[in-house]
């Protein structure tokens, strides 16, 4: 009998990764595409839960998935109405509960915080599993990822060489209108953040000139997208994957030189993208800031419960901002939260941040964490104008590069290692304990 640990853990996790990214590129509420990832999701984490595992999940990590699902469901838990009274305006006491108005719920539609629930359900479900796993099966799940984004790729390049805007209705419950995303900023967010993993196998993995390839292609659909976030974003993140990523790497100066001519080259090509007067017009992101600023003032206790943020804009709205198209979102996710959420979830995200930096200093001893950090680093960054996590592609995404970063075995591996001396036998390097000969 084989002694090899089974891989199919591994396997079930990457195939749930590659399906996020081929149909969960949807911005809509209620799409089916959405509920199937989610559903495939948590029932892929309990059987990878059923087995036992080695690696444990930090406490603390845990602790703030636990408090943010039970915030969620705190949502839409019937409450005395009178705490509500000095809470928040009339408008928004929420739905009464069965009738009765001694009830109420925090959220103001409870439906949509539902379902948003079992989003954050599933990525939670996804990332705990993935942190079950044996740091090189995680490592291992990696080239699954860089399939959905080839994939996604190939489809942008399709659709860009055919013309400058073309849409596709029919395929999914969404029109396809940038690689196999609604939306063609979050398609330029998957394509920047796969940006540090393409420079981590170029550096690392040995394939320099076919990843230098690789991430020309991913620079040139950035500005076929058109989205100047991603242009600049990708142009940042592509600097900083070589500066941080090339200090452990055995790449010759003279390899990293070239690229920083042709990123400058990139540059040139990416300021005639952008117009400076475009950024924010007076129907913009200001405006959406400044109207979402104001909803927080008034439900800062609460928030209006996740989901309900295009509900609650809209009383809020400006008579003058209000035109045939409406505000589905904020486009600054941590306004929206705050929204949303109140200050219990301003809290969490403080915590999460928190949490983030402390990984840092343990990150840094590993490449393949030091790409996912700059990667969540960058995605979280664009959420300040954009919201690429509330799709489910990049959400599914999210959740494994924050698996990455906190996955307790990379430290482990690399223990392990510091014990080990590398040497030459028959022209292969094989390492082996120290104090032992070969």
């Amino acid at each position: 009998m084989s002694d090899r640990p089974s891989e199919w853990d591994k396997y079930l996790l990457g195939s749930v990764l590659v399906i996020s990214l081929l149909i969960g590129g949807g911005t809509a509420s209620g799409l089916y595409t959405d509920t199937l990832i989610q559903v495939v999701a948590i029932i892929s984490a309990a059987a990878v839960f059923s087995q036992n595992s080695g690696q444990k999940i930090p406490r603390s990590v845990l602790w703030v998935l636990i408090f943010a699902l039970a915030l969620a469901v705190l949502q839409i838990v019937p409450l005395p109405t009178a705490i509500f009274n000095e809470l928040r305006p009339e408008l928004l006491l929420g739905d009464a509960w069965i009738g009765e108005s001694r009830f109420r719920f925090i959220s103001v539609g409870v439906g949509r915080t539902v379902e948003s629930l079992l989003y954050l359900l599933a990525a939670a479900a996804f990332f705990l599993a993935v942190l079950r796993l044996r740091a090189e099966q995680v490592s291992a799940l990696l080239p699954f990822f860089l399939m959905g984004v080839i994939c996604n790729g190939l489809a942008g390049a399709i659709q860009y060489s055919l013309s400058d805007n073309v849409a596709i209705a029919g395929l999914l419950p969404f029109t396809i209108n940038a690689g196999l995303f609604a939306n063609r900023n979050h398609f330029a967010a998957l394509l920047f953040v796969s940006i540090p993993f393409v420079v981590y196998y170029g550096l690392f993995r040995g394939h320099l000139l076919s990843c230098s390839l690789g991430l020309i292609t991913l620079l040139l659909l950035l500005l076929a997208a058109g989205s100047r976030a991603g242009i600049l974003i990708g142009l940042a993140i592509t600097v900083l994957s070589i500066v941080f990523l090339s200090a452990r790497s055995r790449v010759s100066g003279l390899s990293i030189l070239a690229i920083f001519i042709a990123l400058s080259v990139y540059t040139i090509g990416a300021w005639t993208k952008i117009d400076v007067e475009a950024l924010d017009p007076a129907f913009g992101r200001g405006e959406f800031a400044r109207t979402t600023m104001e909803g927080i003032k008034d439900n800062w206790a609460t928030g209006v419960g996740f989901g309900n943020f295009q509900k609650a804009y809209q009383i809020y709205e400006r008579e003058s901002m209000i035109f045939q198209q409406y505000v589905n979102h904020a486009h600054n996710e941590y306004l929206e939260i705050a929204f949303e959420g109140g200050v219990p979830a301003i809290l969490l995200m403080a915590g999460y941040f928190a949490l983030l930096l402390a990984a840092l200093a343990r990150v840094r001893r590993d490449p393949l964490q030091k790409a996912a950090f700059l990667a969540v680093s960058f995605l979280l960054i664009h959420s300040l104008v954009d919201y690429p996590l509330r799709t489910e592609a990049l959400a599914t995404t999210f959740a494994y590069m924050n698996a990455i970063i906190f996955h307790q075995g990379f430290a482990e591996r690399f223990s392990r290692k510091s014990e080990m001396i590398e040497i030459d036998h028959n022209g292969d390097k094989l390492l082996v304990p120290i104090g032992t000969s070969s």
